[in-house]
């Protein structure tokens, strides 16, 4: 087989990963990381385009990557657009969503506008993003919310679900689109999500306030008493979000946003530590049940992964709730950049075909 390199770029709110695979080996990676020094003289993130840029193009120099062998460059995608899973070229429409930040600044939106910059000065290379988090796949009935005011939308961690998922479906001689699964990314945030048919039909909008709490996150909070400290003019909209997203949670609770923290003090007898961590536990697997009627209780599996799944303990805290919808597999961690490079490489092999993001 041609050797096929492809460069991956996923940055964060502090730090910018690349990775360069050749075929299915990973030949280059690297973790950059951004301090508040450097990050703080940049007023929007869209500001610290040429700042990330070029220190990738560093970083693979020195690395002595040949650049005129990458034949696709695939970013993290962003908040553009409500999108159908798959892999898309970065085209014009694209960009100017991503520029915009009409529907939110995050740092996933420079994934698309470095990778379609370092793939325009390359000789055979396209650009592209996969599975952003905007992934929208909902059936019409999870999109009802109980008022027409308001429409639950589907932000999730679409990129790692499907990849744990396609994953799966391998391991079991079978075509994730021929199964129905629920899987369930635990990180700094935690969604759950029906996968019926290669379709996720249900999600928890975890980025700002639905489904379990998370390590920073408040998850669904109970509404009136959420109405009530809105207007209470003791809080500004601000203090409020961070309370949802980034103040919640065990940083609500405990102070801090380490599971692996929480565990340990767990564990040496911290009764406070113990009684929080479970519950986030428990919170996991009411939201897993509640996705199985989502798909008449046909599961094929239940798939639990993200960071916190290398924990034996809170992954056995979910499993003795749920087993009996259906087995349960764990996939510790993340492999994010693979799930990028893999996208890319099934394009180049035709194996896929790149959609267009034509909003």
């Amino acid at each position: 087989m041609e050797n096929i390199r492809i460069l991956a770029i996923n940055p964060g709110s502090t730090s910018t990963k690349i990775a360069v695979y050749q075929n299915t080996n990973p030949v280059f990676l690297k973790n950059i990381k951004h301090t508040n020094k450097e990050l703080k003289k940049f007023k929007t993130l869209a500001d610290q385009f040429e700042f990330r840029k070029d220190i990738i193009m560093k970083e693979l120099k020195k690395a002595e990557i040949q650049l005129d062998l990458i034949r696709a460059v695939v970013g993290r995608g962003g908040l553009i657009k409500p999108i159908e899973s798959g892999i898309y070229e970065v085209n014009d429409n694209m960009v100017r969503d991503l520029i915009d930040t009409t529907l939110g600044e995050h740092a996933s939106n420079l994934g698309g506008l470095i990778a379609r910059e370092i793939a325009g000065n390359l000789k055979d290379a396209k650009a592209y993003i996969a599975d952003p988090v905007v992934v929208d796949e909902l059936s019409p009935l999870a999109r009802v919310s109980g008022h027409p005011a308001f429409r639950r939308k589907s932000i999730f961690h679409a990129l790692n679900q499907k990849a744990v998922a396609r994953l799966h479906a391998k391991s079991v001689m079978r075509a994730y689109e021929d199964m129905n699964l629920i899987v369930v990314h635990m990180g700094g945030g935690i969604t759950v999500g029906a996968h019926e048919k290669g379709r996720v039909i249900d999600v928890n909008q975890g980025l700002d306030g639905e489904g379990p709490f998370s390590p920073e996150r408040s998850g669904t909070l109970p509404v009136g008493d959420l109405v009530n400290m809105c207007f209470s003019g003791m809080y500004t909209k601000e203090k409020i979000k961070k309370m949802i997203t980034g103040e919640g949670g065990l940083v609500a609770y405990l102070g801090t946003n380490s599971a692996y923290e929480v565990e340990t003090r767990a564990m040496e007898g911290d009764e406070e530590a113990k009684f929080y961590y479970d519950a986030m536990a428990y919170q996991v697997a009411k939201t897993i049940g509640s996705m199985c009627p989502v798909m008449k209780g046909n599961v094929d599996a239940i798939l639990l992964t993200g960071g916190l799944a290398n924990s034996k303990y809170f992954v056995n805290k979910i499993i003795e709730r749920v087993h009996r919808i259906a087995p349960v597999h764990v996939y510790p961690g993340e492999d994010e950049m693979r799930a990028l490079a893999m996208n890319g490489l099934m394009v180049i092999k035709g194996e896929i075909k790149p959609k267009v993001y034509d909003k």
